[in-house]
C-alpha cells in the first residue's frame, strides 16, 4: 500500500474533504456537459440533415465541451477563472452575471453542489476501496443522464454506449460485480424494455418511451448485474407514476405530456448501487422468501 493509500484510508476526514473538492469540480465540468452536448447533437443532427437534402455544410464555428471557453450567453461576457469555482463562483456573482446581469440558473450551482453530496454519501458507503472510483465514475455519469433528459427528453448515445461498455469492462476484474452477471444484466436490462416499447406501441399506437432508456437500463444492468434489474425497474417505475400523478393533480402536467423516465431509472440505479443487496434481501425477509 502507497503512503498515500494508507493516509486515505486512515484519515477519512481528509478522504472526505478531497472527495467533496473533485466532485464540486466534476459537477462544475457536469454542467458544460449538460449545457453542450444536446446542442452539439442539434447541429449534428442538422448537418446530417443538410447532407441528405444535398445541401452544401454550412460554416459552423468550433462548438464542443472545451470550447469555446465559458462566457455569458447573453452579453458573450468570459467568465473569469474565480468566478468559474464551483458555488462559491455562483454565490460570488449573486446569481447575476457580472457584466450584463443576466441571471444564472439556479442549477449550475445545485448541480455542483448535489454532485459534491452525492461523492461524499459513495465514499461513506464504500471507504477507501476499489469499488469507490468505480461507484464515484458511475454517480457522476447518472447525474449528467438524470439532468439532460430532464431538460431535453434525450438520453444520448455518446454518455450511454460509453458507460455501457465501461461496466463491462469493469466486470472483468471484477470490481463490481462479475463478468457473467454483467453481461446478463446489459442483455435483460435493454431486452426489457425494448419489450415493454413494443408491446406498448401495439397496443396503444404510441411510443411509450424513448429507445434511449433501453440503453441507460442496460448501461445499469452492466455496472449492478441482472439480480438488482428487479429492484431498478419496481423503484424507477413506482416513483415515477407517483410524481406524475401528484404532478397531474397539481396541474403541473398536462395530460399526454411525457414525463422523462430516465431521471427515475437513474436515480433507482444509483440506489441500487449503494443499498440494492441489502434493500432486495430485506424485502425477501419480509415476503418469507
Amino acid at each position: 500500500m502507497s503512503e498515500l493509500s494508507l493516509l486515505l484510508s486512515t484519515q477519512p476526514v481528509l478522504l472526505y474533504t478531497l472527495v467533496a473538492l473533485l466532485g464540486l469540480i466534476v459537477g462544475s465540468f457536469l454542467n458544460v456537459v449538460i449545457h453542450r452536448l444536446p446542442l452539439m447533437l442539434e447541429r449534428a443532427w442538422a448537418a446530417e440533415c443538410a447532407e441528405l437534402r444535398g445541401e452544401p455544410p454550412a460554416a459552423q464555428e468550433r462548438f464542443d465541451l472545451l470550447w469555446p471557453p465559458s462566457h455569458c450567453p447573453a452579453c458573450e461576457r468570459p467568465v473569469r477563472p474565480l468566478e468559474n469555482l464551483p458555488v462559491l463562483g455562483w454565490l460570488w456573482l449573486r446569481g447575476r452575471c457580472a457584466g450584463c446581469g443576466t441571471p444564472i440558473p439556479l442549477r449550475y450551482p445545485l448541480i455542483e453542489a448535489g454532485c459534491g453530496l452525492l461523492s461524499l454519501v459513495v465514499v461513506w458507503r464504500f471507504g477507501w476501496s476499489l469499488q469507490t472510483p468505480a461507484a464515484l465514475a458511475l454517480t457522476w455519469l447518472l447525474l449528467a443522464l438524470a439532468v439532460i433528459d430532464l431538460r431535453t427528453f434525450l438520453l444520448p448515445d455518446a454518455l450511454t454506449l460509453p458507460g455501457l461498455w465501461a461496466g463491462l469492462a469493469l466486470a472483468l476484474v471484477p470490481v463490481l460485480v462479475p463478468l457473467r452477471d454483467a453481461v446478463i444484466g446489459a442483455m435483460a436490462g435493454f431486452l426489457v424494455l425494448w419489450s415493454v416499447y413494443h408491446v406498448f406501441r401495439l397496443l396503444t399506437g404510441r411510443e411509450g418511451m424513448g429507445r434511449g432508456d433501453f440503453k441507460l437500463l442496460a448501461l445499469l444492468g452492466a455496472w449492478l448485474g441482472w439480480a438488482q434489474l428487479p429492484f431498478v425497474l419496481l423503484a424507477s417505475a413506482g416513483v415515477g407514476a407517483v410524481i406524475g400523478i401528484l404532478l397531474r393533480v397539481a396541474g403541473q402536467l398536462d395530460a399526454g405530456r411525457p414525463l422523462p423516465f430516465g431521471p427515475f431509472l437513474a436515480a433507482a440505479g444509483w440506489i441500487a448501487l449503494l443499498w440494492g443487496q441489502e434493500l432486495t434481501t430485506a424485502y425477501l425477509r419480509s415476503v418469507g422468501l
